[in-house]
């Protein structure tokens, strides 16, 4: 792999980990369109290691507050908000964990196409498209409960097939149970710290099984400018939900779809 290669790959990663557009469905277009091969395990690795880095910055506060109240239950103090909070987040991060590990050699083998990565990237757009809809037509919103967090859960289990979008679905199944975007948001940001966390380190222990030679230089560059690129694109995001809402990604997800339909049938 090049440095050209190894760092549009990085910021490709970088934007599309957090935005509801599907990483993979924008990683299968390069090695398309201009014949690149794999990236390899170890830059697998150090892009999830730099998009876990700009989450964790990122809800540092956050995720400060839920340590200190999880210690403090351990002393004795009555539970609060935080500590629901780390517990909606184990509940919603299993379903995806179980799936991972009994489904992911099937769906690395069988569903990582271009007709089926565009199918779901058109699908689960329009889904996305519904859930706004239907927020942006609310009176009221509820509040986040372990059942939605279960069902968030569930939802974020279809993640690993391909064009799907980890941000995508949880957004959508935030949405469509009732939370405004804001709380949607933040949950499905900080549902994945544990889940690209455990990624990452299942890749990582592959690769020391795999005792392949490594790049550092160029895997802890790439990892860098992942970790900047995901920092900005949260950031970014962030502040313009509430305004223009989720539907620019809509569109772009169907323009996305027609262009891997394009693909495929050339």
């Amino acid at each position: 792999m090049d440095t050209m290669q190894a760092m549009l790959l990085a910021v490709l990663q970088g934007v599309t980990e957090f935005l509801p557009i599907s990483s993979s469905a924008h990683l299968v277009i390069p090695s398309l369109v201009l014949g690149w091969q794999d990236q390899g395990l170890s830059f697998d690795v150090a892009v999830h290691v730099g998009t876990l880095l700009a989450v964790v910055l990122y809800y540092r506060r956050e995720l400060l507050d839920m340590a200190a109240s999880c210690f403090g239950l351990l002393r004795g103090q009555a539970a609060n908000d935080d500590i629901s909070l780390v517990l909606y987040l184990a509940v919603a991060t299993v379903p995806v964990c179980v799936v991972g590990f009994v489904a992911d050699g099937f769906i690395e083998s069988q569903l990582r196409t271009l007709p089926v990565i565009a199918t779901t990237t058109l699908v689960f757009g329009l889904l996305l498209g519904l859930a706004d809809r239907r927020a942006q037509r609310a009176s009221s919103f509820v509040t986040l409960t372990l059942f939605a967090a279960l069902v968030i859960g569930l939802a974020q289990a279809l993640a690993p097939v391909p064009g799907v979008s980890r941000s995508g679905i949880t957004l959508t199944a935030g949405l469509l149970l009732g939370l405004n975007r804001a709380t949607a948001a933040r949950f499905t940001f900080l549902l994945s710290i544990p889940v690209i966390a455990g990624a990452g380190l299942l890749k990582g222990m592959q690769l020391v099984q795999a005792s392949v030679a490594v790049d550092w230089v160029l895997l802890v560059s790439a990892a860098l400018l992942a970790a900047v690129t995901a920092y900005a694109c949260i950031a970014l995001f962030l502040r313009l939900l509430e305004r223009f809402g989720l539907m620019p990604f809509v569109y772009y997800r169907i323009a996305l779809a027609a262009v891997l339909y394009a693909l495929w049938l050339v």
